[in-house]
């Protein structure tokens, strides 16, 4: 029965609802669904991009921000007043301009506050505001904050007709629709916003270089984006690292879309264990976050030898991670691997949209360059610097009217007495005042109000001074609201005012040739190099004139700052331009830009070359080759400790991604020692360790395939190697250096021409004096030798001071050195090096 009832009561109910819908027929509008959802939509959308989520390019703030700062100003909590409770800023935010929740208004003046977010604070907090470990401010209830000294200056001049107002969402009251903002704030603090089918996130940078573009732009109209990084190096965030190439940034001026990699900055502490200290942290990356990352990279394998992570960063946010090592680690390794799998280095994605206005003063979304970015700010400091202007100057002609009549009525005092004794009403003296002087209302009240004190004659005397203060200030006024270049000039002067006030050292630097290095090479120098590398895997480069000519038997000047356990393992010069090859005991090969290797000083260390290339656990780097551009007509000649040798067409290497290519299939126990670019018709060299040598031609090996074996080149006795193989070259001879710093020359044809895989005969009499022989190369009187032990002691010294002499002999002294001598380059003689030498008054001793 109970279910025959509601059925019954159902359908009464279907029938009230079937009734009620025809009676109302009529009041029914149709509407296209679609049409509708896409009205409402675009309607949303625009709300959130205009009304929360894009900053205004004229002063770079979302209208929260706008809101905040306002807020505080209008209510007095200035830099030089006491703190005051963060509830009261949020809830006059929200109770007068900001129709969204608490939560959303204290959590955008949390982020003005924080040190590692705003490369320049814009509100002055007292309390927890958080950390960069993601740790939450304390509620607003218990935090304090007022206006920073820098946020003042937004507010320069508000009440002077500088920006337009608008009412708020209740319109009770009044807020400015942008701030007046006498720095490019949007630059210079960036921004980070989410809206509807669209983003922004525009790097922080440094105030004074972004002014002094601004500066330039001025001056400069027609400027490039080329010619104002000239000043903007690039972004400048508040927690510093360093900016890997200039490739990103270069990009992001450009096109307003770029990616910009940022590393943190890590030093590498020997002892036992070894340690790697991180100071500082790429932008936005979490620390607390990181390391958890770090420790389970650890757990995984993917990164090796960490033993311990502390964070012993303090409570002031200096950042000091430490990470102990295992005492088997290779710190370089370790340190790419957190590089290459970890937040220490991370990727800034730049997408530098704003609203700005157009034609119509309605604001939208535009992505824009660094010209048109800096362009935009610079149109509205023109615009409030005209309209403050405008409105000093009408006050000031007001001003000046009313002094007018006062002159007047000084001039004439006993008339204007006797007008107003003789009036019946305050009234009737203004109207015969006016009758009498002709003056105006204002002049007439003024007159009336007037003090008999302003009859004294310093009173006088007063009057006539300021009269002439409004005069000058009036024409200065019309000066700069008639004359665009004074106007100009009065905006320098203030934008400058802030740069010296507000202004500090840049704190990011920025590696001109990290990561993918510079995509225009024409920026790069083309200069000969000396390039570096060390057994411990440090490599660096250096100007070909850093070494000063001396005279053979010389000790040499200091080259290297190294450790004890470490020593010079190979030495080439190149051309800036050239590709620098690589190559690993496992017989892969890599390649770099010369450029793209760190220059630095002659006593230097050098960079970890881990940092560069993408090497695996274990593998070690054990020869370096220069290739010249454009280089494809020779082959690739290489040899192996145990005497093999491989000839493989150069453009077999044309594409070597940053992993590296296999070079030479090796077999057991065996390992590259030696490579060099030779034509099809040249004769080659081989040399061992003992001084034994083989002459043959490269057209007898067949060019095989990068991962295939080798065949025999030489055959080697008991405990010898190869140390190195020459290429002939018509007009030089054969140049041999053994481990104590003995030299000879000797001419190729002294070595007859033999089949490869023979044992050879005599190069070199090694002896207990002169020791073994470590390097060989070819050379004429064009060129210099520059020789260095392996406590980095280097000398330079003319080939010509070297003597041809006969293949069984012992050679000269050319380095005295208790250190075994580690590797030589050859460069090209200069007139430079030989004044230098010629200003030397005794041989190599003198320099070191």
């Amino acid at each position: 029965m109970k279910g025959k009832y509601k059925a019954e009561r159902d359908k009464a109910q279907e029938f009230k609802i079937d009734q009620m819908f025809r009676e109302n027929l009529e009041n029914v509008v149709p509407v296209n669904l679609e049409d509708e959802m896409r009205k409402s939509f675009i309607d949303y959308a625009m709300s959130v991009i205009s009304d929360r989520a894009l900053p205004d390019v004229r002063d770079g703030l979302k209208p929260v921000h706008r809101r905040i700062l306002y807020s505080m100003f209008t209510q007095g909590y200035s830099s030089d007043k006491a703190y005051r409770k963060s509830a009261s800023t949020v809830g006059d935010v929200i109770s007068r301009f900001h129709p969204h929740g608490d939560a959303a208004v204290y959590d955008a003046m949390v982020r003005l506050a924080q040190d590692f977010s705003m490369r320049y604070m814009l509100v002055d907090s007292h309390g927890n505001f958080g950390s960069r470990d993601g740790d939450p401010p304390a509620a607003y209830r218990y935090t304090e904050a007022r206006m920073a000294k820098l946020a003042e200056t937004m507010m320069l001049d508000i009440n002077k007709a500088t920006v337009d107002f608008r009412p708020n969402f209740d319109d009770h009251h009044v807020e400015p629709v942008v701030l007046p903002t006498n720095f490019p704030n949007l630059l210079v603090n960036g921004s980070v916003g989410i809206a509807v089918g669209m983003a922004t996130n525009i790097p922080p940078h440094n105030l004074r270089e972004t002014i002094s573009a601004c500066i330039y732009l001025l001056d400069h109209p027609d400027a490039t984006v080329e010619e104002l990084m000239q000043f903007i190096k690039g972004p400048d965030f508040p927690t510093a690292g360093v900016i890997l190439g200039t490739n990103g940034i270069r990009e992001t001026y450009k096109t307003g879309h770029g990616r910009i990699v940022v590393r943190a900055n890590a030093e590498i502490v020997d002892g036992s264990p070894a340690k790697i200290i991180v100071h500082d942290l790429p932008y936005m990356v979490n620390k607390a976050r990181l390391l958890e990352k770090i420790s389970e990279l650890v757990k995984q394998k993917r990164i090796i030898g960490i033993s311990a992570i502390r964070d012993e960063s303090d409570r002031n946010e200096d950042v000091r991670i430490v990470i102990e090592l295992k005492k088997d680690a290779n710190p370089l390794l370790t340190l790419n691997q957190l590089y290459a799998n970890s937040q220490l280095q991370d990727a800034f994605n730049a997408h530098m949209l704003a609203l700005v206005p157009n034609a119509d003063g309605a604001l939208v979304p535009e992505l824009l360059n660094l010209k048109s970015a800096l362009q935009y700010y610079l149109d509205h400091q023109r615009q409030v610097i005209l309209r403050r202007t405008q409105f000093n100057l009408e006050k000031a002609q007001l001003r000046q009217h009313i002094l007018e009549g006062l002159k007047i009525a000084v001039a004439n005092i006993d008339e204007i007495i006797k007008i107003i004794r003789a009036s019946k009403s305050e009234s009737d003296a203004k109207v015969n005042l006016q009758a009498r002087f002709n003056f105006s209302d204002r002049q007439a009240q003024h007159i009336v109000d007037m003090r008999l004190g302003r009859l004294s004659g310093l009173e006088i005397e007063n009057l006539y001074q300021e009269y002439d203060e409004i005069s000058r200030k009036i024409a200065e006024y019309t000066e700069i609201i008639e004359k665009p270049a004074i106007l100009d000039g009065v905006l320098k002067t203030e934008i400058t005012q802030v740069a010296e006030q507000f202004g500090d050292e840049r704190r990011t630097e920025i590696d001109p040739f990290g990561v993918d290095g510079i995509d225009d090479e024409s920026l790069i120098k083309q200069e000969t190099v000396l390039v570096s590398l060390t057994n411990n895997g440090y490599i660096k480069r250096l100007a070909a004139d850093t070494y000063n000519m001396q005279h053979r038997g010389g000790k040499g000047v200091s080259g290297m700052s190294i450790k004890e356990e470490d020593r010079i393992h190979k030495m080439i010069t190149a051309s800036t331009h050239d590709d620098i090859f690589f190559f690993s005991n496992s017989g892969k090969v890599y390649k770099l830009r010369a450029y793209a290797i760190h220059e630095a000083s002659r006593t230097a260390k050098g960079t970890p070359i881990v940092n560069l290339l993408q090497l695996e656990a274990g593998e070690k780097i054990v020869e370096i080759l220069a290739v010249p551009e454009a280089e494809e007509k020779r082959s690739l000649v290489l040899v192996t400790k145990k005497g093999l040798i491989k000839k493989t067409r150069l453009n077999e290497f044309s594409n070597i991604n940053k992993n590296g290519k296999i070079a030479f299939a090796l077999r057991t126990d065996d390992e590259l020692c030696a490579a060099a670019l030779a034509p099809d018709e040249a004769t080659v060299i081989m040399a061992t360790h003992t001084g034994m040598a083989v002459r043959f031609l490269i057209d007898k090996i067949r060019a095989v395939g990068r991962k295939a074996y080798g065949v025999c080149g030489i055959k080697l006795r008991a405990d010898d190697y190869v140390i190195g193989i020459v290429v002939e070259q018509p007009g030089e001879d054969l140049f041999l250096l053994t481990e104590k710093g003995y030299g000879k020359r000797s001419v190729f044809s002294d070595f007859r021409l033999a089949n490869r895989g023979g044992v050879g005969v005599k190069a070199y009499n090694c002896t207990d004096k002169t020791g073994n022989l470590m390097a060989i190369t070819s050379i004429s009187d064009a060129y210099d030798l520059i020789i260095m032990n392996d406590e980095g002691m280097t000398i330079r010294i003319s080939s010509s001071e070297v003597n041809v002499q006969g293949r069984n002999t012992q050679g000269l002294r050319l380095m005295r050195s208790e250190a075994q001598v580690a590797d030589l380059a050859r460069i090209l003689h200069t007139e430079t090096a030989e004044n230098e030498a010629s200003a030397t008054d005794v041989a190599g001793e003198s320099l070191t």
